[in-house]
């Protein structure tokens, strides 16, 4: 028997400094390298229509450079060392990260620091980087297998941050002005909102003690909160956007169950078994089987209130039907034939060996308990999810994907040089077999 102390025990350091800026460390003394990320509760989830890619603006910016540093100079200190510098904008939070070689553990959280507190935001700086985002809309616009994804979240959260762009619109980044970044700033840039995660060979107690120098004196309000998500809509709901393409992009799906559910679990195998790798369902069946796609796969939404479940493809135009098709014909067997114990175990074997062949890695699992930190306040122990996973049933499964995929839940977005007897034919196509529209 472990005893209860054995059983409680986790890898992850977790402080709040007296400012409420949370710290989350994972020494991981056999690395090489040190992983830190800085995350801020500000995405595209609290911005206003009017303001919509706000949080990405910012994230730009703070790259451009810092009293203190000069934009080169900010590179330089982390990629003159070998170490890389990124940071990525998403619905719920921002994060900056870096990853050095372990010896250059205090440099790495120095520069972050720097940027989230001491930002610059000189105008010449403001007006290139919104000329580099617009671009960046641009770009984004002639890529349709990413579009896609977006008009699809457009779809399920019409008129609210969530089916958003979280770069913005050219309407809306050519009207946020230095005065609206600076004030959202300060408002989401706050002690309370700051959360700090480090993963890899350092030493806890000097890295500690740095954030608290850097950090601490932080002062601030409470910062703002998000809308909660809509009411779910009733669909089915498709929506086609016709444009000369090479390919047509297709994306199916429903909304799925929030970030921290009980049921998360099923739903992650769910996603296993139908579409995440080369030996699931979708692939096999439409890709390998059938030969009607290059690219078949399934991903999951997770925010605090909701989440989304999604299957995408790209396909020759006069396969699009076929494709569609067969899509919802898999949707409807997983729904009602029995999941075989041999396809079960090794849907749990793949999760699990991602799991921890990912958290091997220093930015992998700074990103892992980061994210957990800043979006939920806790993290779970790998050992303490596996044990969740392994308890997880066919039936289990099979629920889930009963409760998800039915007809009215159905959302379809499609983008290629699509007839209008297509897009007909498409609304007609959109139902799950036995279940109710």
């Amino acid at each position: 028997m472990h005893s209860a102390t054995a059983r409680t025990k986790s890898p992850y350091h977790v402080t709040t400094l007296k400012n409420g800026l949370g710290l989350v460390l994972h020494p991981m003394p056999q690395a090489a390298s040190v992983a830190v990320g800085m995350w801020v509760r500000a995405g595209g989830r609290y911005e206003s229509a009017e303001r919509a890619g706000i949080s990405h603006f910012l994230e730009h910016l703070l790259f451009k450079g810092t009293r203190r540093r000069s934009c080169e100079q900010l590179k330089q200190q982390v990629e003159g060392v070998g170490g890389s510098l990124n940071g990525f904008t998403a619905e719920e939070f921002t994060c900056y990260m870096a990853k050095v070689p372990r010896r250059h553990a205090r440099r790495a959280v120095d520069v972050l620091a720097d940027m989230i507190r001491n930002p610059s935001f000189l105008p010449q700086d403001i007006e290139k980087e919104r000329e580099v985002i617009l671009e960046e809309i641009r770009m984004y616009e002639d890529a349709p297998g990413q579009i896609v994804h977006d008009l699809f979240s457009q779809l399920l959260w019409p008129e609210h941050p969530l089916g958003t762009l979280l770069s913005g619109t050219i309407d809306t980044v050519r009207r946020i002005t230095r005065e609206d970044i600076v004030r959202y700033w300060r408002a989401m840039y706050q002690p309370r909102n700051v959360l700090v995660s480090c993963a890899g060979a350092f030493e806890g107690e000097a890295v500690t003690r740095q954030v608290r120098a850097a950090l601490g004196g932080m002062r601030g309000m409470r910062p703002p909160q998000f809308a909660r998500a809509p009411r779910p809509r009733r669909g089915p709901q498709v929506r086609v956007w016709k444009k000369p393409t090479e390919q047509a992009h297709v994306c199916i799906g429903t909304y799925a169950m929030p970030r921290t559910h009980p049921d998360r679990f099923a739903l992650e195998l769910l996603h296993v078994l139908l579409g995440a790798n080369m030996s699931s369902r979708l692939f096999r069946e439409v890709r390998e089987k059938r030969g009607l796609v290059y690219e078949i796969g399934t991903h999951i939404k997770r925010f605090h209130d909701t989440g989304a479940f999604v299957i995408y493809a790209g396909c020759d135009t006069g396969k699009l039907m076929a494709t569609v098709q067969t899509i919802f014909r898999e949707m409807s067997r997983i729904r009602q034939t029995p999941i075989a114990r041999a396809e079960l175990r090794r849907a749990k074997d793949y999760y699990a060996g991602q799991l921890v062949m990912g958290l091997e890695d220093t930015m992998d699992h700074m990103l892992w308990i980061g994210e957990q930190a800043v979006t939920v306040g806790r993290i779970a122990k790998p050992d303490l999810l596996l044990s969740h996973l392994a308890n997880v049933t066919a039936r289990d499964i099979q629920r889930v994907a009963r409760q998800l995929f039915v007809t009215p839940k159905m959302h379809l977005v499609a983008i290629g040089p699509i007839a209008e007897v297509e897009t007909a034919q498409l609304h007609s196509a959109c139902r799950v077999n036995g279940t109710v529209a």
